[in-house]
């Protein structure tokens, strides 16, 4: 489904992502993860389309898709979230749905937007302001709704569960593998706790530097000593 080959995104002087290729096939859950700067927002940037790439190529369904526009890539079927929730202000829970459906798809489907927002517990807040009433987890709840408001093949999760206490990180867990199950989308999560991965993810890929230094299950990367070191600063003994 998605395919990236020989990637690179440099601002200036700054190599963000080199020379990186990856692979998510239909329906597969795949963890990505790495140190702080290692690059793995930027990807999930350069996948949607806010930042272009320096060179490489990008593929979904069979199209390149590194010069397409944003609101043309989420029409194909790639959605993403942001780590930092992005409610649109003085707009209800129901309404941001209707927005990001309306952008993601060039419609609006009501019975889908009601079908989301009781999947993810958000059924009653649907006519509260985004940004001002719901709490954290709803936030993050939202995030995910809107990105599955969209349509997607593909959801890119960046840090969705960051933040979150271990209850409600566990519900929040719970409520991605019903998506997966329930959508039949693939998912590219972005996390940094191995537990979560480990639990979540089949596959995971590892970024350092701005380099896929590491690309399997979670017990073959974790054992990885170049893994280890990139997040312990030591060679692994």
């Amino acid at each position: 489904m998605l395919e990236l080959a020989k990637l690179s995104v440099r601002f200036g002087g700054l190599s963000a992502l080199d020379d990186v290729s990856l692979s998510v096939g239909t329906q597969e859950v795949v963890g990505l993860v790495g140190p702080n700067g290692a690059g793995k927002t930027t990807l999930f940037n350069a996948i949607s389309g806010l930042v272009q790439p320096s060179a490489g190529q990008i593929r979904f369904d069979g199209q390149r898709v590194g010069a397409m526009a944003m609101h043309r890539r989420a029409r194909i079927g790639i959605g993403r979230t942001f780590q930092i929730p992005q409610p649109m202000h003085e707009l209800s829970v129901r309404e941001n749905l209707i927005v990001a459906q309306r952008f993601g798809t060039g419609k609006v489907d009501m019975a889908r937007i009601d079908a989301i927002l009781e999947f993810t517990s958000l059924a009653n807040k649907a006519g509260r302001d985004a940004a001002t009433e719901l709490a954290l987890t709803e936030l993050k709840a939202l995030e995910v709704a809107k990105a599955l408001a969209t349509a997607p093949k593909l959801l890119l999760l960046d840090e969705v569960l960051a933040g979150l206490e271990t209850t409600g990180k566990r519900r929040f867990m719970g409520m991605l593998r019903e998506l997966h199950a329930a959508f039949g989308v693939g998912i590219l999560i972005i996390e940094h706790d191995i537990e979560t991965i480990s639990s979540l993810c089949p596959r995971v890929a590892v970024l350092n530097f701005g380099r896929l230094i590491a690309d399997g299950t979670p017990d073959q990367v974790f054992r990885d000593p170049a893994v280890i070191e990139s997040y312990t600063g030591a060679p692994h003994a």
